[in-house]
């Protein structure tokens, strides 16, 4: 499975990328946190690192550590336009649940743990 970009978040990426040229692509995961334990992380990729899956989402590259992939497969990323501004939406097939203010998540591995 991979990670996908809306068409949406493809074009906002796509922008980020040309005002930071010595930027690589999107680095997508997730860190332990919040009251559930998983939150996802994006950010520019300014390197490749030892264990990154690369995906390409028409031409814009994610990269995804070993340890998140398994969390993050099946990802898709997508822009939501709000009332005055914007934000990425993360729609994960494997979150089973959030916790009550929704900035983290856990997987059913986590419950069967």
């Amino acid at each position: 499975m991979s990670v996908t970009l809306t068409p949406a978040a493809r074009e906002r990426v796509a922008r980020y990328l040309q005002e930071s040229p010595d930027a690589l692509g999107l680095r997508f995961g997730v860190t332990r946190t919040g009251c559930s334990g998983w939150q996802h992380t994006a950010d520019l990729a300014r390197d490749t690192r030892e264990g990154d899956t690369v995906f390409d989402s028409d031409g814009v590259r994610i990269y995804v550590d070993a340890t998140s992939l398994p969390v993050v497969a099946g990802t898709q990323i997508d822009l939501v336009r709000q009332r005055l501004g914007e934000a990425f939406v993360f729609r994960n097939p494997n979150a089973h649940a959030e916790c009550g203010c929704g900035e983290s998540f856990t997987t059913d591995a986590d419950r069967a743990a």
